[in-house]
């Protein structure tokens, strides 16, 4: 019997900060559990947190990813001049300016759409994204015998980010190093926001 496969479609915006903290913010315009952002935090000392909007949320991608510790409040991004704000609870708020898009980026849009998001496709060039982007993968095994693919179709710079955590001033922007180790790859050490989609297969039953 086949196992389920999911889709979800937005935007990941990957960074870190000089505090030490380094964030990876998904926004899903479409998805099995409607239209949401959760954020994954990992703290300077190694700490992983998953902040999610719902129980249903935090249940799907703590079963994907690992996490030290989950955290269920409302989390919102909006568009602000120059690039997007987001607010979870009383806990995180950050502002994100992005610029343009770079040169990967722009090749990324040369890929026809029909084949940057196939999971065939996404298995082909995984040993190549490995190569270009270290600690990046297009495809790899998930929580629970899943198996992820990520199709990015664009990426812009992220120039700079402002914001507090836990009330303490995260800094001004640095590269997502050390790598982030919520599943089998890390977003970019440059910081970036990535046009994704994501597919999650689920392993098939006998």
């Amino acid at each position: 019997m086949a196992g389920d496969e999911y889709r979800f479609e937005g935007r990941i915006a990957g960074f870190g900060t000089t505090s030490g903290v380094r964030l990876v913010v998904g926004m899903w315009q479409r998805s099995p559990l409607g239209s949401f952002t959760d954020v994954f935090l990992e703290e300077a000392g190694g700490h992983r947190i998953l902040v999610a909007p719902s129980q249903d949320v935090a249940d799907f991608v703590s079963s994907t990813y690992t996490f030290d510790e989950t955290r269920i409040m409302p989390v919102h991004t909006t568009r602000v001049t120059g690039g997007l704000h987001v607010v979870a609870g009383a806990e995180l708020d950050v502002t994100i300016t992005i610029g343009p898009l770079t040169p990967l980026g722009r090749l990324l849009r040369a890929v026809p759409g029909f084949l940057a998001t196939r999971p065939a496709w996404l298995r082909l060039i995984d040993p190549l994204a490995a190569v270009l982007v270290p600690g990046v993968h297009t495809a790899g095994s998930a929580g629970n015998g899943r198996t992820e693919f990520y199709g990015v179709t664009a990426l812009r710079a992220i120039t700079a980010v402002s914001g507090c955590w836990n009330a303490a001033d995260l800094g001004s922007l640095a590269r997502l190093d050390p790598p982030v180790s919520f599943g089998f790859g890390s977003a970019p050490p440059e910081p970036q926001l990535a046009d994704v989609v994501t597919t999650i297969r689920e392993r098939p039953q006998p």
